[in-house]
């Protein structure tokens, strides 16, 4: 113990000298937990379209309003034909050009089936495909209104209808940041386990002072736990800062289930990923090579953690590669404590596995590591 102790004392006090990181470690977190929730929110707005109205009657002049009022939409701008929206997609001035035939209103009022006629630029598929279905919720709107003037009375009575009452569970008002900020959360908290533990080690590499550490008779247990419990401390107090600060006084997120389940698992959790900075560690010589295979790690983690797109939408093959990724089991954890307030037995699961990939990742490390080369 007085061995780890005297480890432990020159790893604080070394993290502490470097400005440089000692910045990235705390401030870099907390900016981007500000800025990221904001920017990953899948409701888009501001869907520029482009009106071509042959019509010009009371129902195409009320149809275009419904549109502009559902403040989904922008108007870029009326034009005379097709060919000339067609030039605004091109040159990205519109999302999406909506034609209205000249007979749109006399369909109508005669019974008959009234056609439109949209055109969607489709180079960013979800924004396409958002403001799409948006338009033709609004137009199926507009279609069931029509009918409803237009029908007689004793056949509207007849008419049966359907009412559907809406209860979201677990995020009330459907606030992308409540849905983000957990899993943002824990990708903060992965790179600062993995990236800064692999870049000390190596680093101790680039200016020799390892060689100095490989003579004396520290054992190979305590120089891994020296290295191990600094960013240990330092992930639980970027953990806390984001959970507690930034979670909850910007964006009003408060845990529904216990912090003490949380941090139980996040414990087991940073293990986990910080023998994956140890592992990238025993292979890389510079820092230079360990921020290439940390940044290569992670972006798996990420893409592939369910955080951006379901995991269920994947094919087999992706499903099977989430399922070897720790940060997709913490992320699932965070969202079902914080927002769900699961308890202990909703997530054993989750314990088993991410114990799971601490054993294997820090024995991989252990046994990699050598103190001669």
């Amino acid at each position: 113990m007085k061995t780890l102790f005297f480890l432990l004392q020159k790893e604080f006090t070394q993290i502490f000298r470097d400005t440089v990181i000692l910045r990235m470690i705390m401030a870099v977190p907390v900016v981007q937990l500000l800025i990221l929730p904001l920017a990953a929110d899948y409701e888009i707005k501001n869907i520029n379209i482009t009106v071509i109205d042959h019509d010009h009657s009371f129902f195409s002049r009320d149809l275009t309003s419904r549109i502009m009022a559902s403040g989904y939409f922008r108007l870029s701008g009326f034009g005379q034909s097709f060919n000339e929206g067609f030039a605004q997609m091109e040159t990205d001035k519109t999302d999406l050009v909506l034609e209205i035939p000249p007979s749109f209103e006399k369909d109508l009022v005669n019974g008959e089936k009234g056609k439109l006629f949209i055109a969607v630029n489709a180079i960013n598929g979800t924004k396409a495909n958002i403001g799409a279905v948006y338009l033709n919720r609004i137009i199926a709107q507009f279609n069931q209104n029509i009918r409803a003037e237009m029908a007689p009375a004793p056949k509207m009575a007849a008419l049966p209808t359907i009412e559907i009452t809406n209860l979201n569970w677990f995020n009330k008002y459907l606030d992308y940041p409540h849905f983000m900020v957990p899993g943002i959360l824990v990708l903060l908290v992965t790179m600062v386990g993995a990236l800064m533990c692999s870049l000390n080690i190596v680093k101790e590499k680039e200016i020799g002072t390892i060689e100095q550490i490989n003579v004396t008779p520290i054992r190979k247990h305590h120089f891994i736990l020296g290295k191990l419990i600094p960013f240990w401390v330092i992930g639980m107090f970027v953990f806390s800062v984001g959970l507690f600060l930034i979670a909850r006084l910007v964006y009003g997120i408060v845990p529904q289930g216990s912090i003490l389940l949380l941090y139980g698992f996040l414990s087991i959790y940073l293990v986990a990923v910080m023998g994956v900075g140890l592992i990238i560690s025993t292979y890389a010589n510079t820092q230079q090579q360990a921020m290439s295979l940390a940044f290569f790690f992670l972006m798996i983690f990420i893409l592939m953690s369910g955080l951006f797109t379901p995991i269920d939408s994947m094919p087999e093959w992706a499903k099977w590669i989430a399922r070897f990724n720790p940060v997709t089991w913490f992320i699932e954890v965070m969202r079902m404590i914080v927002l769900k307030g699961s308890g202990f037995h909703h997530i054993r699961l989750h314990f088993l596995v991410i114990t799971g990939f601490a054993i294997f990742f820090n024995a991989w490390a252990i046994l990699n590591y050598k103190k001669t080369s």
